[in-house]
């Protein structure tokens, strides 16, 4: 598509006490952000900077205050409808009685798709997430990290352009959390969509990121944009066999010294230009 994939234009959100009474919230203030169709976005900032506000109002999940947001052209609300986007947030969300299988054919059912296109499709997307032997599993019987990968391939379904994600590796441990973040590189080499991720972690940001937006305390607002230019080549190229060789290969992305400047700039646009001391958790 020639329209860029998200187009926020003055946006802010103000939450109001019910009834009229209480103090307001000032959210978001002023927001204008452009995520070109392809282009991996990240939003970083402190807690309540207003970084899930602004992805839940992407996805039409809320409605802005002032300003307006287009994705692909379309008001919010039209693109929810079309379902031109997929969403996944920091709990998979997996319906417990529905097989892995059952949980990624679940969007196209309730799109109409016959059983064999729902089938072809869910395949071709355990295939993708490296799960492909556990499609008639439970999620109960697969650990968080292979849960998150079944709802990243829920949220790819419907072949959307644009893919929103709320802090969705947040909950696992750093090693499950790396690999994910590998193979999420690769799916998104290959399906071509957008994306636009909120995270705390620096480190993810960068690794993941071609510009990661810096934003300010409540209300929020995009205090610096920071274009990163590493070579993912090899990232992109790891396979799903397993954590060990994803790993590895992530491993000397984050090992390079681009890596470590991007990091550094994300940081202090973070902080304002005061870098905190070394060994403090930026996380």
């Amino acid at each position: 598509m020639s329209a860029a994939a998200v187009k926020v234009s003055a946006v802010s959100r103000v939450f109001r006490a019910q009834g009229g009474k209480g103090s307001e919230v000032h959210a978001l203030s002023d927001v204008d952000l452009t995520v070109a169709s392809g282009e991996f976005v990240s939003l970083i900032g402190p807690s309540g900077c207003g970084k899930s506000t602004l992805l839940r109002l992407v996805a039409d999940l809320d409605t802005p205050t002032s300003g307006s947001i287009e994705v692909f052209g379309r008001e919010a609300r039209q693109a929810r409808l079309a379902r031109d986007y997929g969403i996944a947030f920091q709990q998979a969300g997996l319906l417990p009685w529905r097989t892995v299988r059952a949980n990624i054919e679940l969007p196209l059912a309730l799109s109409g798709t016959g059983k064999a296109g729902r089938r072809e499709r869910a395949d071709h997307l355990l295939e993708l997430v490296g799960l492909a032997d556990f499609a008639d599993h439970h999620p109960d019987q697969l650990s968080g990290g292979m849960q998150q990968r079944v709802a990243i391939a829920r949220a790819l379904a419907e072949e959307p352009s644009l893919l929103l994600m709320d802090e969705p590796f947040g909950a696992l441990d750093e090693m499950t959390r790396e690999h994910l973040q590998t193979q999420l590189l690769r799916i998104c080499a290959e399906t071509r969509a957008a994306v636009v991720f909120v995270t705390h972690s620096i480190p993810e940001a960068v690794f993941l990121s071609d510009r990661v937006v810096v934003m300010s305390p409540r209300p929020g607002r995009i205090r610096e944009v920071v274009e990163v230019t590493l070579d993912r080549s090899a990232a992109v190229g790891a396979t799903a066999s397993g954590p060990a060789e994803a790993g590895d290969t992530g491993d000397a992305l984050r090992n390079d010294a681009a890596f470590f400047s991007s990091v550094a700039a994300v940081r202090e646009a973070l902080h304002g230009g005061a870098v905190p001391a070394r060994g403090v958790d930026l996380r």
